[in-house]
């Protein structure tokens, strides 16, 4: 049985839930599914990193492993003249997205079913959001960080939430030999927001 939330097709019975909430001053309604990451309701890593991202009016960005969207929709509001790419291995997270999308009227998106970056690959972006699969393992979150740095133009930024005990040290490390600088936005609770630029 594939169930973890990195399947790519879940076989988990399903068990969809409306949850609301709100996000940077926005009012929002996310209907999540088992088989998903964070089913219960936004966890707290990608409520810091939202409330700690900083967005332009038009940027193009990416959200990598975007679950049922939370953290790419919230996005979206903040850059309605730019465009949010979602991607996810796990395709009843991606359906999620699309329906979340839908629901709180947010058209400014693309949710790609993906492994990694496969589905982008062609395409660059201004800004990577990603709250990364960590039970997916250190390699696969590194290749997140290596493949998206290929992707972003020079002077984008990538936006990283990790826990302490669950490896931000190397994650800082990893950002560092690719990046060059990172910065250490914000931590909260243990999560760690972590920005890094492209030179």
């Amino acid at each position: 049985m594939s169930n973890h939330y990195y399947s790519k097709t879940p076989e988990v019975k399903h068990n969809r839930q409306v949850h609301s909430a709100e996000l940077r001053g926005y009012s929002m309604k996310f209907v999540t599914d088992a088989g998903v990451f964070s089913k219960t309701g936004i966890d707290y890593g990608s409520r810091v990193l939202i409330d700690a991202m900083e967005l332009k009016e038009d940027d193009r960005i990416l959200d990598v492993g975007c679950g049922y969207g939370p953290i790419g929709l919230t996005a979206a509001m903040i850059a309605k003249g730019g465009h949010v790419t979602m991607i996810d291995i796990n395709e009843r997270a991606v359906e999620l997205s699309k329906e979340n999308a839908k629901q709180n009227g947010i058209t400014n998106i693309t949710a790609l079913q993906s492994d990694l970056y496969e589905a982008v690959n062609n395409k660059t972006f201004n800004v990577i959001l990603t709250n990364p699969p960590i039970r997916a393992g250190k390699a696969t979150v590194h290749r997140v960080f290596e493949e998206g740095y290929a992707l972003l133009e020079s002077g984008g930024t990538m936006w990283v939430v990790i826990q302490k005990k669950q490896g931000a040290p190397s994650a800082m490390e990893k950002l560092t030999q690719l990046f060059g600088e990172v910065e250490e936005v914000t931590k909260d609770k243990g999560y760690r927001i972590l920005k890094a630029i492209k030179f």
